[in-house]
């Protein structure tokens, strides 16, 4: 998923020369590395710096990504964890208040004036253990269930988040997405 949010984020905001990953080490799977090691190797290959922006408290939200702002050709990329979703709000307006062009996991963070979401389809994902809870509860053993991957991805625009940071969407990432905010 980090390779294609950085794609993205480089379809949506061409000038991208810098991009910088947040997350809390602490509520990331793995600390982190999971989601930022595919981040760093394909920002390498694209010619793209690759900066890990770890947080530990809503309060330091505001001063990383103030410290972002003045880059010219940083974005960034929100890995999905416990911490962003629960400061999504937050983190989706201060993006926005400091112009940077940013790619959330999330529909939530597209829905609170994110410009771009790309990720798993939480509905989705719910029907599915749905069925896993019923298949238990009729006496299945839980532990020969197979694991099941995400079968569905939502990709989701914002114009209007767009339009306000003066970034244009590719009439071909438009034509992709599973939904259009206008």
């Amino acid at each position: 998923m980090g390779g294609k949010w950085l794609e993205l984020l480089k379809e949506i905001f061409p000038a991208l020369v810098e991009v910088s990953v947040l997350f809390n080490p602490k509520t990331t799977p793995g600390g982190g590395p999971f989601y930022t090691r595919p981040v760093h190797a394909v920002a390498t290959s694209l010619g793209i710096r690759s900066i890990e922006a770890p947080i530990h408290t809503a309060a330091e939200i505001e001063p990383t990504l103030a410290a972002m702002r003045n880059n010219v050709g940083t974005g960034l990329i929100v890995i999905p964890e416990a911490f962003t979703v629960s400061h999504s709000e937050a983190i989706v307006a201060t993006a926005n208040r400091f112009r940077l062009p940013a790619v959330y996991p999330w529909r939530v963070f597209a829905d609170h004036g994110g410009i771009i979401s790309y990720g798993i389809d939480i509905v989705e994902d719910f029907r599915a253990a749905a069925g896993y809870v019923d298949r238990i509860k009729k006496g299945e053993k839980p532990g020969v269930l197979p694991v099941q991957q995400p079968t569905k991805f939502e990709l989701v625009i914002n114009l209007k988040a767009a339009k306000a940071l003066g970034l244009t969407v590719p009439a071909n990432l438009l034509a992709r997405a599973d939904d259009v905010i206008e």
